[in-house]
């Protein structure tokens, strides 16, 4: 216990100093596996980390992310806004309720939630600053919504939680839909709250015909054809999930293809950027695995099950205390590297307490959104700082704090109510 207590203050310390969080996870971990074992034991394990890496399951994750940035080079993200606009842009605060809704829509094409977040912000913003919207409440209906890309499936932050705790990542695709439908209606709720007490936060935008929403709806063929044939390719049997990621990453190259979004220059420009993206994970992936392994020559995943068992705290305490540090941790650092390094840890607790790994996916997902969203380093808020650099960083802050309470309460349903999450997997037989 204490070994794994140095780890953690030496992990911060250098992150405190700058050193990028792969890099301190991983030297602390190989250092202290050679302290604890020995140094060629710790360089040979480290070796096995890293080729571990190159397992085919792995592939999955630059599919999807280059499934993401096709489908941004196709422009779609804009034919779902102008559907959710025709509906209920007319509504006061409407604008914001269909930002959250396009959103969800191309989290179900993406899976990426800082990508959502600046292809919504290019798309919403300027429409909400047309109609008068408050910018603080714009951006913050951008933030929140931009979160939904990593719980809509397909995500790949529910790849790499499937891949670690060998959890079915069908069963955990699954699982998403119902709790993101409910995360978009609370903040589609949160929105209208809002503007309710406030109107001037959010005035309505312009009515449109139903001729007008037909045609918006006919425009989104696209999106849903894509998203039906990567899950229903998967879900039917035709495809693995591996398989499912390249079929739609083909998708949408061949929708960037047909809009005559694709030169020479701007598909080398995608590939690099897919590149660029998945090499930054896999080293975080890389970092995070010789830190756990690390941790677990320390016995802390068997020292915080004994500590449970011998005090009988009740199971749901331990849940939301779980939650809880991930709220903390999501206010110091980034989604994939919280889920990375936590796992491994809470993970065999969660199994041994009987939970079910499928639920606390979810809700580990959940609670990373509102570490996103959450100060002082929510990282959509910094993604819409870049996008949006007139808009004042406190402004974002301001504007998302509603969002942010709605996420509490789906925390909380969910945790009450399992079987919102698991409704879905259970009738899929997954």
């Amino acid at each position: 216990m204490i070994e794994a207590a140095l780890g953690f203050a030496a992990m911060f310390l250098l992150m405190a100093l700058r050193v990028p969080i792969a890099f301190a996870m991983g030297l602390v971990g190989l250092i202290g596996l050679g302290l604890i074992r020995s140094w060629p034991a710790a360089v040979s394990s480290t070796t096995t980390e890293i080729l571990d890496i190159a397992k085919y399951t792995l592939s999955v994750v630059p599919l999807f992310v280059l499934m993401g940035n096709f489908v941004t080079r196709a422009g779609l993200s804009r034919e779902l806004y102008q559907a959710a606009y025709a509906f209920i842009g007319h509504r006061r605060g409407g604008l914001a309720m269909s930002t959250v809704a396009a959103c969800a829509g191309f989290g179900a094409i993406c899976g990426s939630s800082i990508a959502t977040t600046a292809t919504m912000a290019r798309v919403a913003m300027p429409e909400m600053r047309r109609f008068n919207y408050s910018d603080s409440f714009a951006a913050g209906s951008i933030a929140a919504g931009g979160t939904l890309g990593i719980l809509i499936p397909p995500s790949v932050i529910m790849v790499i939680y499937g891949i670690m705790t060998e959890t079915s990542i069908g069963a955990l695709f699954a699982a998403g839909i119902v709790p993101g439908i409910l995360a978009a209606s609370l903040y589609i709720f949160a929105a209208g709250v809002v503007t309710q007490h406030h109107p001037e936060l959010g005035p309505p935008g312009e009515r449109s015909s139903w001729r007008q929403r037909w045609i918006a709806l006919r425009n989104i063929w696209g999106v849903i054809l894509l998203f039906g044939l990567v899950m229903g390719g998967m879900y039917g049997g035709f495809f693995t999930p591996t398989e499912a990621a390249g079929v739609g990453a083909m998708g949408g190259f061949l929708f960037a293809l047909a809009r005559g979004a694709l030169t020479f220059k701007t598909l080398m420009q995608t590939l690099v950027d897919s590149s660029r993206t998945t090499a930054m994970l896999f080293t975080i992936v890389i970092g995070a695995s010789i830190f756990a392994n690390f941790m677990n020559f320390t016995t802390l995943p068997v020292d915080l099950r004994d500590f449970v068992t011998q005090f009988q705290i009740h199971p749901l305490a331990v849940v939301i205390a779980i939650c809880v540090i991930y709220v903390l941790l999501g206010t110091a650092m980034e989604e994939l590297s919280m889920i990375l390094l936590t796992v491994p840890i809470f993970f065999p607790l969660i199994v041994h307490l009987g939970f079910d790994p499928i639920w606390f996916g979810i809700l580990i997902v959940c609670v990373v959104e509102i570490g996103m969203i959450s100060p002082p380093v929510g990282m959509n808020v910094f993604v819409l700082r870049s996008v949006l650099p007139d808009v004042p960083t406190a402004s974002i802050w301001r504007g998302v704090m509603p969002f942010l309470y709605a996420d509490i309460l789906r925390l909380a349903i969910l945790i009450t109510f399992p079987a919102i999450t698991l409704w879905l997997p259970k009738l899929l037989n997954l």
